[in-house]
């Protein structure tokens, strides 16, 4: 009898503990957070892989990088992207103006050139395979708040092209050119405790962007994840004796 009434409090006492520790606290709001990190000096950083999947599924390829922030979002990127098959690129963008180094451009550039100036793709050749949500953009990620559900740290929701290139500059720098702007983007954003993101994982329609015959059927799908928020970073613009706007054509 003794025996029992101890595991009968013991069992009481765990109960009671149980129903005493705190509720794990939701997540805060992520436009609060992002623009609470957005110093200048200050940036994140961030991987990426991008697939193609249909009958199967295949790698297109990776990147990884920097943004550097400002009092509005974005001020500058570092972008390296390792497609399958084609040149390595990277992508230095500081302000409107972008320079890049390899991929289509790999041995097209004068002599002594390495870099192409541009004030296009923010990206790079890479952004029409790269991640068409960026929640560095506090315009871009309300958007996103706006038209998704939050369910514990996790905000799942469904936005167009056109309405991503109303919000965001960095899609409609990274994907210029688009051949349905009624594609639906599905995405779903992991938040910390404090609200930040840490993973955006999207997907769309291939013939949004490629409406060609081999992309029928098929989806793009973008897998980033996101560390460091806060974290003092330096994007500069390259050497400018290594600079050029002739492409040869």
């Amino acid at each position: 009898m003794k025996m029992k009434t101890t595991i009968a409090a013991l069992m009481a006492c765990g109960f009671l503990l149980a129903a005493a520790a705190p509720a794990q606290a939701a997540p805060k709001d992520p436009v609060r957070a992002l623009k609470g990190k957005l110093t200048s000096g200050h940036g994140v950083r961030f991987t990426e892989t991008t697939t193609l999947s249909g009958d199967d599924t295949i790698k297109i390829q990776s990147r990884k990088g920097i943004f550097q922030f400002d009092a509005r979002g974005v001020a500058a990127s570092d972008i390296t992207a390792t497609p399958v098959g084609r040149p390595r690129e990277r992508t230095i963008s500081v302000g409107k103006v972008s320079y890049t180094s390899g991929g289509m451009w790999e041995d097209r550039l004068p002599e002594g050139k390495s870099w192409l100036k541009g004030n296009a793709l923010l990206g790079g050749g890479s952004g029409f395979y790269g991640q068409v949500i960026n929640p560095v953009e506090p315009k871009t990620l309300a958007a996103l708040v706006k038209k998704g559900r939050l369910s514990g740290s996790t905000l799942t929701g469904k936005i167009t092209f056109k309405e991503l290139a109303k919000a965001s500059r960095w899609f409609d720098a990274s994907v210029p050119l688009r051949m349905h702007n009624g594609t639906k983007v599905s995405y779903t954003l992991t938040l910390t405790p404090a609200g930040l993101v840490s993973r955006v994982k999207s997907s769309y329609a291939a013939t949004g962007v490629f409406d060609k015959t081999e992309f029928e059927g098929k989806t793009i799908t973008i897998d980033s994840r996101f560390t460091g928020w806060g974290t003092r970073v330096s994007v500069k613009a390259p050497p400018s004796e290594k600079v050029t706007t002739d492409t040869g054509d």
